[in-house]
């Protein structure tokens, strides 16, 4: 994806669902006007979910998720079948596609069950009008009938996806209703192993672009310079952004009447739910010998000789409690459908999951009663300025 799309955390995420052959492939391309999916009359083309961010109009900024289809077969089958259902937690907007030859089938119900259960907004999509009355036959709610042959009823179904879009959905920021415009917000990006070359990573740019539709001036500096750069702004800067890993070193430097967070923290906010989190954070205090912790990233990257997730978190909390806990570890999509093994969950921020992933986990961890945090949390808990950073965020 070029730096100057739209993230596909922050894009609406389309799924498509059904069973193989109903038409699904075809129905993306005749939606995007693009050959994006490959149509063939062999059962099971599309083995693996996949995504592919687009505009999608009259909508926008988009994720096509393509799934394979309900009724696969065999061991392969069912692991497929796992993996298109559980691509319903970050499903946005589900794409029942129903072949309108043969009806709608039990698997089509199994998941429309579920996708009412996740409360998804959905269509069922009538394919094959073409070929049979039988199409028009299937009026349940939300039902459109459509031919990707003659094109019939593709235009109507793109506006009716996008009016399924909640218009109430509250507007959410990053940092922007912190701040006023031209505030002076100093942002600490420290450039170590872990540092992506070349570029920032996606915390930093979407806080940046959001500091920069305020209003506000943003300075990015090391942490090794961040006490130089306090001193010579000449004005105290309305807040100072670090990255958790530096937390410590720039609390240390920052007066402590500058207002003082972190990136990660942010993210709590702004993709998932800041007063969960925190509470969950006092779980770090009861561990016991023994306990299993889960640490979960939503992205996968090279591991780096002391990363952050694998190596630096389990060495601090092993240092706070003083106990012999044990540690697993996931990453991108992979999150535990039971989460009851673990004492607590410590999550990244967040920022590659759309925020229906982020509160799929939240719920996951709510519904088995299992704490769950993240690092930015963890991190200025285990270091003693918890309430510091999460001042600014409670104005």
């Amino acid at each position: 994806m070029s730096l100057n799309q739209t993230p596909s955390s922050d894009r609406i995420h389309i799924g498509i669902f059904g069973k193989r052959n109903a038409g699904k492939s075809s129905i993306i391309n005749a939606i995007t006007g693009q050959n994006l999916a490959i149509v063939s009359d062999i059962k099971g083309t599309t083995t693996d979910p996949v995504l592919k961010a687009m505009e999608l109009l009259p909508l926008g900024p988009v994720v096509i998720i393509d799934t394979p289809g309900l009724d696969d077969e065999g061991p392969l089958g069912t692991l497929r079948m796992h993996k298109t259902y559980e691509m319903l937690k970050k499903t946005d907007i589900a794409l029942l596609i129903i072949d309108g030859t043969a009806g709608i089938t039990p698997q089509d119900n199994a998941i429309l069950t579920k996708i009412k259960e996740k409360e998804i907004p959905y269509i069922i999509v009538v394919n094959k009008a073409d070929l049979s009355d039988l199409s028009r036959e299937i009026t349940a709610e939300n039902t459109i009938s459509v031919s990707t042959v003659t094109g019939e009823n593709i235009f109507q179904l793109k506006e009716l996806i996008a009016r399924q879009v909640p218009e109430s959905s509250p507007q959410r920021y990053i940092v922007a209703d912190l701040v006023k415009p031209l505030d002076l917000v100093v942002l600490v990006v420290p450039i170590d192993k872990a540092a992506p070359k070349g570029r920032l990573i996606l915390p930093q740019q979407q806080t940046i672009r959001d500091l920069l539709e305020r209003g506000a001036i943003s300075i990015a500096v090391k942490e090794t310079e961040l006490a130089d750069t306090l001193e010579r702004l000449g004005t105290a800067p309305a807040l100072v952004i670090t990255d958790s890993q530096a937390f410590a070193e720039v609390a240390k430097a920052t007066p402590a009447e500058i207002p003082l967070t972190s990136f990660s923290i942010l993210f709590a906010r702004y993709r998932g739910d800041l007063g969960i989190m925190t509470d969950g954070v006092c779980s770090l205090d009861t561990l016991k010998d023994g306990d299993t912790v889960l640490i979960a990233e939503g992205c996968t990257h090279h591991r780096q000789c002391d990363d952050i997730g694998t190596v630096k978190l389990p060495r601090m909390l092993k240092k706070h409690t003083g106990k012999n806990i044990r540690f697993e570890f996931v990453s991108g999509t992979e999150f535990p459908e039971d989460l009851t093994p673990y004492k607590t969950v410590i999550h990244c921020g967040g920022c590659m999951l759309n925020p229906r992933e982020v509160q799929a986990r939240l719920q996951e961890a709510k519904n088995r009663q299992v704490p769950i945090t993240n690092y930015g949390i963890a991190i200025a808990h285990m270091k003693g300025i918890l309430n510091r950073s999460l001042a600014p965020l409670q104005k």
